[in-house]
């Protein structure tokens, strides 16, 4: 006998709850906070994380959240300083400007020097990036 549609809910997954999902996050961002800036092996790790999770959000292995059907006025308002930043940072990148021009990423080098606030900066990115994945 089928059940109604109303009547059911969609199971969720065990590894997609916040209970599983924070401290993934966590110690991922705790072995990120531990290399060193600007290292080979942190842009590894960098292009591993984010290639995982761009996987994750191109693939249907994650559960969708809704999406706001429209966005508001003000979006503009936010979307073109951080087009004119990435503008900026990739240009300084990809001329070398080095310390004439530096990028904005080495600029925040001196406040990213301690091991506790890259882990912090990490679990930032990381938790945004997995918000996209879920979208």
């Amino acid at each position: 006998m089928d059940q109604p549609s109303d009547l059911t809910v969609s199971e969720s997954r065990a590894w997609d709850r916040p209970v599983v999902s924070v401290p993934v996050l966590v110690c991922l961002s705790l072995v990120g906070g531990q290399l060193p800036s600007f290292s080979t092996s942190a842009n590894l790790y960098t292009l591993g994380t984010g290639g995982a999770l761009i996987w994750l959000g191109l693939g249907n292995r994650v559960p969708r959240r809704a999406v706001p059907r429209r966005l508001g006025a003000g979006v503009v308002w936010w979307v073109l300083p951080v087009a004119v930043f990435g503008v900026l940072e990739g240009a300084t990148f990809v001329m070398h400007a080095g310390d004439d021009f530096p990028t904005f990423s080495r600029l925040a080098d001196p406040l990213l020097e301690a091991e506790l606030a890259r882990s912090a900066a990490w679990f930032a990115w990381l938790a945004a990036f997995w918000g996209l994945v879920r979208r």
